[in-house]
C-alpha cells in the first residue's frame, strides 16, 4: 500500500535514484522550495469553500505540466530534481575509469549502453530475433509453459514469483497470480461505454503497428493484433477486479502443485517449475483460481499458431522501449499519448535514468544517500515517526467504538511496527549480475533475469524482514502488511516535503501526514487484517468490526459523490485503504505536532496562524493536476483519490481545520456528516 505521490504509474510499483563511492559530507542543494510557499497560494478563493485552490492556485498557474509529463504536482517535481542528481552521478560512472568500483561500472556501463541512441537505432529488430526464433520453433502447446518460463517479462500470459504466506508471515512460499494482459486492468477489456470502445479500437491498432515493424505484412498484421485481443480478452474475463483484489482473504488460495495442475491441466505446470528451477515445489499460493482455469479454457480452446502470435507480441509490448527508434514512438503514441496524454516523449536521458533506478535501484541508492541524505534529516525523520506513533497510542487507547480486547491487540500491533528510515542496513549484492558495455537489451534480459532469480531464491526460507520495496530514491512511502513495517526512503523525505529548517506545523502537516497515513494503512480495512506478525488472522471482536466497517462507509461513501472527470466518479470501495490512511494519518500528524510544540508560543508567520500553517502545509504536498487522459485511466487503476479529493476530502472531515480556518456550517468545506475512524 503506497502513498503514490506524484504520477500514477499503471504497472505499480514504485519509484527512482541515486550514489558514488566517494566519501564525502551529505550535500544539499542551496535553494529549494520551502515547506510552505505562500506564493503558491490563492489566498482570493475562500478556505472553507475550496481549501485545494486556496493552498495550491498559485503553484498550479506557476506549474502547468510539461510536455513530457501526464501529471505534475510537488512531488513528480521533486522526482525530476531527484533525476537530475541522478543523472549526474551516471555520467560520471559512465566514464571508463579503472579507479571504478564494481557498482559504479555496473551503473555506469548501463547507463552508457543505454544512451548509446546511434547505435540501438542500427540494430532494428536484431535483439529480439533469438526469441522470435525459439517462438517460431513451438511444435505444440505442451511447449507453451517451457517458453512462458523463459520469457523475463513478468506479465506473459500470468504472474509467477515468490511471496511471504499468509498465514504463516515468516516464511517465503511461491505465488502465481492473474497477468497476461496489455491494457493497464481487466475493465479496459470490459467496459461497454463509448470511450472504453474507442480506446480498444486503438488498442488493436496499436498492436497491429507493432507486428508490422517485427516486418509482417499490414494484412497478416492485422489479424494477429485481432488474436491478441481475442486471448487478452478472455484472461481479463477471468480476472477478478481491482475491488475484489483489495480483500486479502480473496487472495489466500494456498495448494498443492497437483491442485493447481487440476485447475488447468493444459498448462503444462510440471516443464514450467522445472525450467524456473523450482522441481520440487510442493505447494505455492494461487491468487484467483478463477483466472487460472479461464486460463486454461483459452489455452485448449486457441491454436497454437494464434498462442505465438500472442508471445511474440508481449515480447515485443516488454521490450519496445529498449528498441530502435520506430518501437519507441510508436510504444510511446498509445501508452503516452493515448492512454496518459502525455504530449511528448521524456528524454532519453531520463529514460535510462529510470530504468536503471528500476533494475539496479540499491546500487544507485547507495550513492544517492551518501551524497544527499543527512544522518542528521534521518534523525529528524525518525523522531517525527516515534511521535506518530504516540499519538495512535493515545487515540486507540481514546476511542469509545472500540472494545478493550481489541485494543490490546492492535496496540500490539502498533508495538510491532518496524520503520524503516532512508535507505536498507543492508544493501544488495549485484556481484552475479553482468553488465556489457554496448549490450543495452541484453542488459536489461540480464537484470530481469537477476532479479527473477534473486525473487524466486527466498521460497521455502525465512522471510528477511530487512528488505525494502523501494528504491532509496524513490519520492514515495508505502507500509507493507505482512511485513508490518513502514518505508521512508531517502528521496521523499526532502525539501519542499521534509524541511529541517522550516517550522515545524507544514513538516508535521506534510510529512507528518505521510507518516501518519502508512502508519494508518496498518489499520485501515484491509491492513486490519492482519495481525502484529503479518499473519492474515482476524483479531478483532464481532461488534468491533461492524463499527469499523459502518465507520468506513462512511468515508467510502463520502469519497463516491466526487466527480473525477466528465461523468466519472471517484470508485470509494477502490480508494478505501487509501482515503482512510489520508484522513486518519493527519488527525495523527496534527496530534503530534500539537504534543511536540507543547507550551511554546507559537506566532503568525506571513499572516498564517500555526494551525493554519499546517493545514496549508498538507495542502501544498497535493498541490498538482493531470491530464484529462491519465485522470480516466486513473479512476480505474488508481486505488488514490485525485489530489484535490485528498485535500478537501481530509479537512473537510476536521473540526480542528474548521476551527483554524473559522469555517461556518454548511460551508463547503465542514462535512455534515462527519466520517471518523482513527
Amino acid at each position: 500500500m503506497t502513498l503514490m505521490r506524484g504520477c500514477f504509474i499503471a504497472t505499480v510499483v514504485v519509484s527512482l535514484f541515486s550514489f558514488s563511492n566517494a566519501q564525502q559530507a551529505p550535500t544539499v542543494a542551496s535553494t529549494h522550495e520551502p515547506a510552505l510557499d505562500v506564493t503558491s497560494m490563492d489566498r482570493s478563493v475562500d478556505p472553507c469553500v475550496d481549501f485545494f485552490q486556496y493552498s495550491c492556485g498559485g503553484w498550479m498557474k506557476k506549474n502547468p505540466i510539461p510536455a513530457d509529463q501526464s501529471s505534475w504536482d510537488t512531488y513528480s517535481k521533486m522526482q525530476d530534481e531527484n533525476r537530475e542528481r541522478l543523472r549526474g552521478i551516471l555520467e560520471a560512472a559512465a566514464k571508463p575509469d579503472a579507479n571504478r568500483d564494481a557498482s559504479e561500472q555496473k551503473i555506469g556501463d548501463y547507463y552508457a549502453s543505454c544512451m548509446d541512441e546511434k547505435k540501438i537505432d542500427a540494430e532494428g529488430v536484431a535483439p529480439l530475433k533469438p526469441e522470435l526464433e525459439e517462438i517460431a520453433k513451438l511444435k505444440s502447446k505442451k511447449d507453451l509453459a517451457e517458453m512462458v518460463a523463459s520469457m523475463r517479462d513478468e506479465n506473459v500470459l500470468f504472474r509467477f514469483g515468490s511471496t511471504q504466506d499468509y498465514r504463516d508471515a515468516s516464511q517465503v512460499i511461491a505465488e502465481a497470480s492473474q497477468g497476461g494482459l496489455g491494457l493497464p486492468d481487466r475493465d479496459y477489456y470490459l467496459k461497454e461505454d463509448a470511450k472504453s470502445v474507442e480506446l480498444r479500437k486503438k488498442y488493436v491498432e496499436h498492436v497491429r503497428k507493432m507486428f508490422e515493424l517485427l516486418g509482417d505484412e499490414p494484412e497478416v498484421a492485422a489479424k494477429e493484433a485481432q488474436a491478441v485481443m481475442s486471448i487478452e480478452t478472455a484472461l481479463a474475463k477471468g480476472s477478478m477486479t481491482r475491488v475484489e483484489r483489495r480483500d486479502p482473504k480473496n487472495l489466500d488460495h494456498k495448494m498443492t502443485s497437483v491442485e493447481l495442475e487440476k485447475i488447468s491441466p493444459d498448462f503444462e505446470w510440471g516443464i514450467f517449475f522445472n525450467k524456473v528451477g523450482l522441481a520440487s515445489l510442493a505447494s505455492l499460493n494461487v491468487t484467483s483460481p478463477t483466472f487460472f482455469k479461464s486460463m486454461n479454457e483459452e489455452i485448449a480452446k486457441e491454436s497454437l499458431p494464434d498462442w505465438k502470435v500472442y508471445l511474440r507480441w508481449h515480447l515485443v509490448h516488454a521490450d519496445a522501449q529498449f528498441l530502435a527508434a520506430p518501437f519507441v514512438s510508436e510504444n510511446f503514441a498509445f501508452y503516452g499519448k493515448t492512454l496518459r496524454g502525455q504530449q511528448e516523449l521524456q528524454p532519453r536521458w531520463k529514460r535510462c535514468t529510470e530504468n536503471i533506478d528500476d533494475q539496479l535501484g540499491e546500487a544507485l541508492g547507495k550513492v544517492y544517500v551518501e551524497k544527499y541524505f543527512s544522518p542528521e534529516a534521518k534523525s529528524q525523520a525518525l523522531k517525527m515517526v516515534k511521535e506518530i506513533d504516540a499519538a495512535m497510542a493515545a487515540d486507540i487507547d481514546s476511542l469509545t467504538w472500540m472494545s478493550a480486547t481489541t485494543k490490546q491487540q492492535a496496540l500490539v500491533k502498533l508495538r510491532g511496527m518496524a520503520n524503516k528510515i532512508g535507505y536498507p542496513d543492508k544493501w544488495r549484492d549485484y556481484s552475479k549480475l553482468e553488465i556489457v558495455r554496448e549490450d543495452e537489451l541484453g542488459n536489461v534480459e540480464r537484470a530481469r533475469q537477476f532479479e527473477f532469480n534473486r525473487d524466486l531464491a527466498k521460497i521455502g526460507k525465512p522471510v528477511d524482514r530487512g528488505e525494502w520495496g523501494m528504491t532509496p530514491p524513490t519520492v514515495n512511502a508505502y507500509y507493507d502488511p505482512q511485513m508490518n513495517d513502514i518505508n521512508f526512503p531517502a528521496g521523499v523525505l526532502q525539501p519542499p516535503a521534509f524541511d529541517p529548517t522550516s517550522d515545524a506545523a507544514p513538516n508535521y502537516g506534510d510529512t507528518g501526514g505521510t507518516i501518519g497515513h502508512e502508519l494508518t494503512h496498518g489499520f485501515d480495512d484491509e491492513g486490519r487484517q492482519f495481525d502484529a506478525k503479518g499473519n492474515l488472522r482476524d483479531w478483532w471482536t464481532a461488534e468491533d468490526a461492524k463499527e469499523f466497517v459502518k465507520r468506513a462507509a462512511c468515508i467510502s461513501d463520502q469519497y463516491s459523490t466526487y466527480t473525477i472527470i466528465d461523468d466519472i466518479k471517484i470508485n470509494g470501495k477502490l480508494t478505501l485503504g487509501e482515503d482512510v490512511a489520508d484522513l486518519g494519518g493527519l488527525i495523527l500528524a496534527y496530534a503530534a505536532w500539537r504534543q511536540d510544540t507543547k507550551g511554546q508560543e507559537l506566532q503568525p508567520i506571513d499572516g498564517l496562524t500555526p494551525e493554519q500553517r499546517f493545514f496549508v502545509g498538507y495542502g501544498q504536498s497535493w498541490c498538482g493536476e493531470s491530464r484529462d487522459e491519465t485522470k480516466r485511466m486513473r479512476a480505474t487503476v488508481d486505488p488514490h483519490s485525485p489530489e484535490k479529493y485528498r485535500t478537501n476530502g481530509v479537512v473537510s472531515n476536521m473540526p480542528e481545520f474548521q476551527e483554524a480556518f473559522h469555517c461556518k456550517a454548511g460551508a463547503p468545506m465542514v462535512n455534515e456528516n462527519r466520517c471518523r475512524i482513527w
